[in-house]
């Protein structure tokens, strides 16, 4: 099997970019090929430390009504997870073997997850440089002069001297208007003239600084992408986008895979949880598409765990999203079995261009940088 890199591996050398070196040693290739010896995220398995799995964990919390792009796993109303709830879904994904986190000013609960970093690495249970922690910036920080004060107060909260990885939200801007996370007037968001280069600019001082290891983008299209190439210092190490079989994006898929950069699939289950993604054209929710169940069957396993090892079999890392103990654990198994050639063939032929986190709402599909003007 062609051995496949999985985020942190791929990420883990980009440490050149600052003051901050690659490792001395490369690990063996272990369970499904991955070079590297640490990955992890909030639901989901790609890599191994040693002889242990490593798993990925996405932390996200919420307000009482969803906003129109937080996800999460569970087939239950969207409700807002209490921060001793996050505290203890980290301990469990901790326990398990979880050390890759992906965390966001937006939201809302660094504070929460900082507090439970503090008690872990306080009681020696893990030492800082075997975690994986990534946060992102908000778009009404998108001014330069916000970028800094911005990271500061994410890594403030989450109790760290560093991150590991910084990404910039999305490439549209907002206001800052007393730090609102969606200024508005009159029903529509107020949009900022920032270039998303000069925010990107704003962020490679973060790594020449040595506050974080390396930075990346997040809902970037290729156009985008090429664009910040062609004028960045720094590369971009990842791009975290909407990925699963109804919206599989190869073009953007292959762009960065040619250009090294790591994709990060979010809403790789459909968001199931969303109760906002329905309208009336769209197709049957994915984790009860036939063709799914069908595959799932055929392997022993559940729908959920087809759709991660299909991602994972496409070289991208997953970050699907629970805050259940069970589902952490199940997310993660998906290294005893592997999809024929024919099975992700079909999924990928379930492919319609649906994207599940609506964009178009409150103006935003007006703003000059939106990046699915094309959709």
């Amino acid at each position: 099997m062609v051995p496949q890199r999985c985020l942190y591996c791929c990420l883990h050398p980009l440490r050149s970019q600052g003051a901050m070196k690659s490792p001395a040693t490369t690990p063996s290739i272990m369970r499904w090929g991955c070079f590297c010896q640490a990955q992890l995220h909030f639901a989901q398995a790609l890599a191994v430390r040693g002889n242990h799995v490593v798993k990925e964990l996405s932390l996200t919390s919420g307000e009482e009504k969803a906003p129109a792009w937080l996800e999460e796993t569970d087939k239950e109303k969207y409700k807002k997870c209490p921060p001793d709830a996050v505290q203890k879904v980290l301990q469990v994904a901790l326990d398990a073997g979880y050390r890759h986190f992906d965390c966001a000013y937006f939201y809302q609960n660094e504070a929460t997850i900082g507090a439970a970093f503090q008690k872990t690495l306080g009681e020696g249970r893990l030492k800082r440089d075997e975690l994986y922690v990534v946060s992102k910036l908000w778009n009404s920080f998108h001014a330069p002069q916000d970028v800094k004060p911005a990271f500061l107060k994410s890594l403030t909260m989450l109790k760290l001297d560093y991150l590991d990885l910084y990404l910039m939200h999305s490439p549209m801007g907002f206001l800052n208007i007393n730090e609102e996370l969606m200024p508005q007037k009159d029903g529509l968001l107020l949009h900022s003239d920032v270039d998303y280069v000069d925010t990107w600019r704003a962020m490679e001082k973060l790594v020449d600084e040595g506050l974080v290891k390396s930075v990346g983008v997040s809902n970037f299209n290729i156009s985008q992408l090429e664009r910040l190439l062609s004028m960045c210092r720094i590369k971009p190490a990842a791009n975290q986008v909407e990925l699963h079989p109804y919206l599989t994006q190869p073009e953007l898929v292959e762009f960065c895979k040619s250009q090294g950069i790591v994709l990060i699939a979010y809403s790789p289950l459909g968001g199931p949880a969303l109760p906002c993604t329905r309208e009336k054209n769209s197709p049957m929710p994915l984790l009860e598409n036939p063709t799914v169940n069908e595959i799932a069957q055929k392997h022993g396993k559940t729908s959920a765990q087809v759709l991660i090892r299909f991602h994972l079999q496409r070289g991208i890392a997953t970050i699907p999203k629970s805050v259940t103990p069970s589902h952490i654990v199940e997310n993660a198994e998906v290294y005893d079995f592997q999809l024929k050639h024919k099975e992700i063939q079909m999924l990928e032929g379930l492919n319609c261009n649906t994207r599940f986190i609506k964009w178009k709402l409150l103006g935003m599909e007006t703003h000059k940088h939106f990046p699915f003007s094309d959709e």
